[in-house]
């Protein structure tokens, strides 16, 4: 079995994509009202199912409905800089994209209300919820390829002395990569109104993870230079100066080097016959705690919510792993972490209402694949902010503000799982078709900051390299919320 080779196929144990707000686990989009308005963190519809089901007892008597679905559609770029590139592509800096869509993520909160008691539940996908393609590899696949040229070289210079000319510039590949990852979460829980102004709720919520990884690394070739192909390569006598594969060479290549060298030029020989390839499912599921208060004075209410810490583990189910990382069976933290909410909404207006949020996210007490959450100060830090106008009996509209901050390190963003500061704008409307529909609608965009990651030893190949991650998102929603 090959040791874990981070330098082709460091493929971390994370989801590719989220798709909209929320920390590194966590999606807190989960009503069409969030994506118009952002800060729900004090609200008393039915949508504070999820976001602050304390709160629901300012609802009718009655059955309380809400139902919403969204379409995310997200880009993640790496722009890489590594001089390996140059030969290949004229220049060492190459960019890598991938597409992450997910048309169709339902959600869906429900509320009966009878008295001082309120027994409700929510449906969503509460993390993840896409799938991501990275059509042309990514920097971990290529910078490993890159380096068999500069291998193809050494190996020249030790045949000189034989009096044979052998060199390499240019390679080829044929590399691809798809993630998908989504928890599916379950919460069920009850509320009761102490009094006129406080009420409290406690819950859970089941949460079942479902991964998927794909992906292969094949048809490397390399573009060979030599006085004599036939003798150092057998079979190509004929060598016409196109690419070929470089499986012979790399097998001279292992004479005398260290067994940590030759695993790595084993996955290179395997690429350049019969290909790398993996294809790995995920699973596992947790339980996690939940409890809220609320308090409501005149024009005033404030919202408390504290989920705790999900302690879960992913368990690997592989039918393909040419890597030797993914072997079938292994389980791997996955933890969910603990996050506080706290909001306030304030009716300034018989019409009018302002909101506000904060969430904090305990992703450094979360443990991760490959103890990752020690890269991480703190946790994930959201402030939010949100109002509300409704123009007559009819029609409303909407708009609000979210600014993510994320104590990460360096050490934490891979290719395949990085996270930006941002900040997102959300806005739409809603109609009441009649006292009891509302009809939701919103757009909410993210803007991401670029984050710049230098290596003095990129991939281990002992040479300069640097990744700049970028981002986009931009989420659609339409739901109807119906009571009776």
């Amino acid at each position: 079995m090959k040791k874990k080779i981070g330098l082709f196929l460091s493929l971390a144990i994370c989801p590719l994509m989220y798709i909209s707000a929320g920390g590194l686990l966590t999606n807190t989009n989960q009503h069409a009202r969030f994506i118009r308005m952002v800060a729900l963190d004090a609200s008393t519809s039915i949508d504070a199912a999820y976001y602050n089901p304390a709160g629901l007892v300012m609802l009718t008597d009655g059955f309380h409905f809400g139902f919403t679905n969204q379409s995310a559609f997200q880009t993640r770029t790496i722009t890489t800089t590594f001089p390996l590139f140059a030969p290949t592509y004229g220049t060492p800096t190459k960019e890598f994209e991938g597409e992450a869509s997910a048309p169709i993520i339902p959600s869906l909160q429900a509320a009966y209300k009878t008295g001082k008691w309120v027994l409700s539940g929510n449906l969503a996908v509460s993390g993840g919820g896409g799938k991501a393609t990275f059509n042309h590899g990514l920097p971990s696949f290529e910078s490993g390829m890159a380096m068999v040229p500069a291998i193809i070289q050494q190996v020249g210079a030790a045949l000189q002395p034989m009096g044979i000319s052998l060199g390499s510039d240019k390679y080829s590949v044929d590399q691809y990569m798809t993630g998908s990852s989504f928890i599916y979460g379950a919460q069920l829980g009850g509320s009761y109104a102490i009094n006129e102004h406080l009420s409290v709720y406690g819950g859970f919520r089941l949460n079942i993870v479902n991964n998927n990884y794909e992906g292969h690394l094949r048809d490397l070739k390399v573009n060979l230079t030599s006085n004599n192909i036939g003798y150092v390569i057998p079979g190509l006598a004929d060598y016409d100066g196109s690419m070929a594969s470089p499986a012979t060479v790399l097998e001279l290549a292992k004479r005398n080097a260290t067994e940590e060298t030759k695993q790595k030029i084993e996955l290179l020989q395997a690429a350049s016959k019969d290909g790398v390839y993996l294809d790995c499912d995920q699973s596992g599921w947790g339980i996690s705690p939940i409890l809220s208060a609320n308090y409501h004075w005149e024009k005033l209410n404030v919202g408390v919510k504290y989920e705790f810490k999900t302690p879960l583990n992913v368990e690997n189910k592989t039918k393909i792993d040419g890597t030797g990382m993914f072997a079938n069976g292994v389980n791997t933290p996955h933890d969910i972490p603990a996050l506080l909410t706290v909001g306030a909404s304030y009716q300034l207006l018989p019409q009018l209402s302002l909101n506000v949020g904060y969430h904090h996210f305990f992703d450094s007490d979360a443990k991760m694949a490959n103890d990752k959450q020690k890269y991480i100060n703190g946790g994930t830090n959201e402030y939010l902010t949100g109002v509300e106008y409704r123009i007559d009996r009819m029609f409303l509209v909407s708009a609000g503000g979210q600014i993510t901050r994320q104590g990460l390190k360096d050490e934490y963003q891979t290719d395949l799982s990085f996270s930006l500061n941002s900040y997102s704008i959300g806005l739409g409307g809603a109609v009441n078709v009649t006292k009891d529909i509302l009809i939701n609608v919103g757009y909410f965009w993210t803007t991401y900051s670029d984050w710049t990651k230098e290596m003095t030893n990129y991939g281990g190949s002992g040479l300069a390299g640097k990744d700049v991650f970028s981002r986009t998102n931009k989420v659609f929603a339409a739901g109807v919320d119906f009571s009776f």
